[in-house]
């Protein structure tokens, strides 16, 4: 609306001038301060014209004199004046408008700014809504993003928090340098057949797909402009070549450093160098590491337990929360962690445990704990062990239960008792490997993962195909995982600034990664970026966070 007020005054402004050049000679009134010289040079005319034109006029006229001065300089002069504080009154006032405008909806709604290279697929991952969503939200969306535009995104909850989206910026001229260290061992491998050694050997395929990967979140990079310089170090057998490569200064200069993947090589280059180290893989002894040039890309595994425990304390409404362990010390102890955070909650007074007796939990066990659906009380079960028999036993025992016994002829038919029952886990893994997807949908399964993708969304199938295209083979779980690390470590680096400084910027999501990166002070750098998903009824993961 206010482009189209702004065209008619420009059209009626320029209407006036073209009626007004009738007259060959106009008016001026001389402003305080004013000289000949500075009129004829804002009329953009000689000096010596403006005086003839003005015979009686001295060089340095009063203020308020009228003197003659060609009508096509005025008017273009006052014109232009004219239009610029229209269109500059109007354009503060729509400002205004807008600005109050937002500020009501900011109140209601989540808003977002478009941004350059924001998408469709982007916006749904970062604030977990639908497209359709956005569209019923903002019915000028059919026609697509358009920059500066802000959008609603979804309906604002009371104490709702919210996180901070990292934004990808790219600075001109950028020139990045990166060093990727990973075992190939291709020495090891020289005299043997790649078929003998991709069959026979786990951690060949994944250094091979971690590289694939992150060369084709370098490809991509590269295509936006970023100028990347990738060296590439085998690092052989576990520490045999990397005090050559330390002691070589093969390191120096580079913006970033990804990988090695075994602890002690990673331990020894954190030590020698003063740039980025960033593990692109989970390790079971990443606790350990200290280093302030380390940054952990995968989350540690107590972030899982806490995050699940985080939400179902937000989430409870008087459930009956019942924890499923093993026999083992380790899960009894666990037990008791959960139930005490679980307790911390000012409504949840008492949980519930069972383990199993000889291996197995009785059915019976578990009917005497669940609350049936005329209590309105619906069931919460934690598994909280990795045990994958006793978490499928446990699953059967939920899923099925027994009908009521037959009466006698001239008894009422009991009718059959019903169990509300939501299943948790920390992870879903091994433990629910072997699981059918039905049985977890039917209980409607919630749990964390590192991971998470639409395999319909258009970044997901782009990447697919483009792999397939150059690799003859779509990609696995680690060539997905190079693309995501490298990907996020070059894109944070091209905007100008220190890698650790854009972490404490927002949260970025890739193909199925979520980056959330933390400090601690004079230590590691660790991310905490995790998913919680719902099965539905129809087998589709629902994210919840």
């Amino acid at each position: 609306m206010k482009h189209l007020k702004i065209l008619i005054i420009l059209f009626v402004l320029t209407f006036a001038v073209s009626c007004g050049q009738q007259k060959k000679y106009v008016s001026y009134t001389v402003k305080q301060g004013e000289t000949m010289r500075s009129i004829a040079k804002k009329l953009d005319m000689r000096t010596r014209d403006l005086l003839r034109l003005n015979p009686d006029v001295g060089r340095k006229p009063k203020a308020d004199t009228e003197i003659v001065v060609p009508k096509t300089a005025a008017l273009a002069t006052v014109t232009k004046k004219k239009v610029t504080e229209i269109v500059t009154s109007l354009l503060e006032e729509e400002t205004l408008k807008a600005r109050d405008s937002i500020a009501d909806l900011k109140e209601k709604y989540v808003l977002h700014s478009v941004h350059k290279g924001d998408t469709f697929y982007g916006l749904t991952r970062y604030y977990n809504v639908l497209k359709s969503d956005l569209l019923a939200l903002n019915p000028s969306l059919i026609d697509g993003l358009k920059l500066g535009t802000v959008i609603k995104i979804k309906e604002r909850l009371v104490g709702e928090e919210l996180d901070v989206i990292y934004t990808d910026t790219i600075a001109d001229n950028t020139f990045i340098k990166i060093g990727l260290l990973l075992p190939f061992r291709a020495a090891l491998f020289d005299t043997i057949s790649p078929q003998e050694i991709f069959q026979n050997d786990r951690l060949t395929n994944i250094v091979t797909d971690l590289y694939l990967g992150a060369e084709l979140a370098i490809d991509s990079l590269r295509n936006q402009g970023i100028q990347v310089q990738l060296t590439v170090f085998d690092t052989e057998d576990r520490n045999t070549k990397i005090n050559e490569i330390i002691y070589e200064n093969s390191l120096e200069g580079m913006d970033a450093i990804v990988g090695p993947l075994y602890r002690e090589e990673a331990k020894k280059i954190a030590n020698s160098v003063s740039m980025p180290v960033v593990l692109p893989v989970f390790s079971k002894v990443q606790t350990s590491f200290i280093s302030p040039r380390i940054v952990k890309t995968s989350p540690d595994k107590k972030r899982y337990k806490e995050t699940l425990l985080s939400h179902i304390s937000k989430i409870y409404t008087n459930q009956n929360i019942i924890i499923v362990g093993d026999s083992t010390d380790v899960s009894m102890t666990e037990i008791e962690q959960i139930s005490s955070v679980l307790q911390q909650h000012d409504s949840i007074d008492i949980v519930h445990s069972i383990i199993p007796h000889h291996g197995y939990i009785a059915q019976e066990r578990f009917l005497n704990l669940l609350k049936s659906d005329t209590t309105k009380v619906d069931n919460w079960v934690i598994i909280a062990t990795k045990n994958s028999v006793i978490a499928s036993n446990a699953l059967n025992s939920l899923i099925s239960f027994p009908e009521p016994e037959e009466a006698e002829e001239d008894e009422e038919q009991e009718e059959k008792v019903n169990y509300n029952v939501k299943v948790f886990a920390f992870e879903k893994g091994n433990t629910f490997a072997k699981v059918d997807n039905n049985k977890l949908a039917q209980l409607g399964f919630v749990y964390v993962t590192d991971t998470f993708v639409d395999e319909a969304s258009i970044a997901a199938k782009t990447f697919n195909k483009q792999y397939l295209r150059k690799n003859k083979a779509l990609p696995s779980y680690y060539a997905t995982r190079g693309f995501d690390v490298m990907y996020d470590v070059i894109v944070r680096l091209a905007s100008g600034k220190n890698l650790y400084d854009t972490y404490k910027e927002g949260i970025s999501y890739r193909l199925e990664s979520k980056f959330n990166f933390q400090k601690r002070l004079f230590s590691i750098t660790e991310n905490n970026g995790l998913f919680l998903l719902e099965y539905n009824s129809d087998l589709i993961l629902t994210r919840l966070k």
